[in-house]
Order: C-alpha cells, then structure tokens, then sequence
C-alpha cells in the first residue's frame, strides 16, 4: 500500500523540450495529449470516445485519400501550415465537420424545424 501511495504521489517525469514523449511505434498516452495544449481547446475523453462510436466517421474513413490525409498530417513537422491547405480540400473538410458535430453536437435550438 505505502509503494502504490509513494508512486501516486511522485510526479511523472516529462520528456525535455523537443523530445518526443512516446515511442515512434506507437501513439502518445491519452494523458499526454490531454496534458498538452490550451484548456478551453480541450475535448472531454468522454466525448472523444463518441468519435469510435460514429458509423459516419467510420464510413469516412474508408476513403483511402482520406486516410493518406490523415498520416500526412500525422507525421508532418509543420502540422500548422498542412492543415490550412488541407482545410481547402473538400474531402478533409467533411472528415473536420462530421468530428466536429460528434463532440460539439449543434444547439436543438439554432436547428431548423422541417
């Protein structure tokens, strides 16, 4: 019991700036890429898990183009400047919105009645 209090309260070391924190095998834990960036510009777990669950998405990613899209991007160093010219692409602009309607579904009220 004392090990596992000990470890809970010994802070994870980070990777020194500019070293990845992961391996290139794999992708980086959850808890890392949660501990990175702004806080408003944070997506809850909970709903990131909603994007697994979309058929739409899923249907998307089918797309082969779509796909090569997405590993560029993945493996870009300048992820910044491939995302502007990527969000002139029709295609990545879908895959965009339909991840943006799973975690930020639209106001009932700002829907139009049929």
């Amino acid at each position: 019991e004392r090990c596992a209090q000990e470890r809970a309260e010994t802070p994870r070391p980070r990777a020194a700036e500019g070293q990845p924190r992961y391996s290139p095998a794999g992708p980086p834990p959850v808890e890392d890429i949660l501990a990175e960036g702004e806080e408003e510009d944070r997506v809850p777990l909970q709903k990131l898990q909603l994007l697994g669950e979309s058929e739409e998405l899923r249907g998307l990613l089918l797309n082969p183009h779509l796909r090569q899209l997405l590993l560029t991007v993945d493996q870009a160093e300048d992820k910044s400047s491939l995302m502007k010219k990527y969000m002139q692409e029709p295609l990545f602009v879908e895959f965009a919105d339909c991840c943006l309607r799973i975690v930020e579904p639209p106001e009932k009220e700002n829907i139009m009645p049929e």
